[in-house]
């Protein structure tokens, strides 16, 4: 019987950590769009996260999902990886950079330099939505959120930010309660990662949401199904993101679980 108290309690426990905010305002402009992945890329002619791709996203009337990071100078810069080879070719990583090195990369080939925050920010203001994933490193969740919060401040656009990081959303929530905020998650015991057991376990499993409280979590597609992404949706009724979806089906699939979908490789509209 003890065993079984103490399972019931666990049990209960768990569901508790789950538990997130609901009906943030900015949702209902949000869930208008479809997202296109680091922009509405076509490679090699246009790159990721680069200021044509996102262009191609807004003349196409899609919201866009960006990746930011801070440079070791306090700038803001959009780029996915921390290592630079996949996209640059050079070696490094880029929260180690300037502004000044920062410009000298080309990104994947063409002739596009990695953009800034506030260049990405100024297509979008008055045009279509944006997803806006923190990319901490090293520690730097708190300078890397206010910084964000900080552009943010005067920017008239609607968007939402999420984050892997917890931390993240912890800063989000004491800096700047009012802006959606969202937790970026998978099944991390089926990917490799560096990540020890347990952090693997409470990050998939979402365990930090009663800390955090996020608007929306911003799941794995294809690990959709697992128990914690289906009781954050339908017991705790919280929002979600899907990503990233290159089928049409799955974008479909998606939507008519009341996701918002983020796409790539392919145009919705075809």
């Amino acid at each position: 019987m003890k065993i079984l108290v103490i399972l019931l309690i666990l049990a209960v426990l768990y569901v508790l950590c789950l538990q997130g905010r609901r009906n943030h305002p900015a949702w209902k402009t949000l869930r208008a769009y479809r997202f296109a992945h680091r922009g509405f890329h076509d490679k090699p002619q246009i790159p990721e996260n680069s200021l044509p791709a996102f262009r191609r996203a807004i003349e196409h009337g899609f919201g866009a999902e960006l990746d930011v990071h801070l440079l070791k100078d306090g700038t803001l810069a959009v780029f996915h990886d921390s290592d630079l080879s996949r996209c640059t070719g050079e070696s490094g990583r880029i929260e180690e950079l300037t502004l000044p090195e920062l410009k000298k990369l080309r990104l994947e080939g063409t002739q596009e330099q990695v953009p800034l925050f506030d260049e990405a920010l100024v297509l979008f203001e008055e045009t279509t939505p944006l997803i806006i994933e923190l990319k901490s490193a090293n520690g730097n969740h708190f300078a890397l959120t206010k910084a964000v919060c900080e552009r943010l401040d005067t920017y008239r656009g609607v968007f939402c930010a999420e984050s892997f990081d917890p931390f993240c959303l912890l800063d989000l929530k004491k800096l700047r309660p009012d802006i959606c905020r969202g937790q970026l998650s998978m099944n991390f015991m089926q990917e490799p990662s560096g990540l020890p057991v347990y952090k693997r376990v409470i990050a998939g499993n979402m365990l930090l949401n009663f800390l955090t409280r996020p608007d929306f979590i911003a799941y794995k597609f294809e690990d959709r199904d697992g128990l914690s992404p289906r009781l954050c949706r339908n017991f705790w009724r919280i929002q979600e993101v899907s990503w990233t979806l290159r089928k049409k089906r799955d974008l479909l699939a998606a939507e008519q679980e009341g996701s918002i979908g983020i796409f790539e490789c392919f145009d919705p509209k075809g």
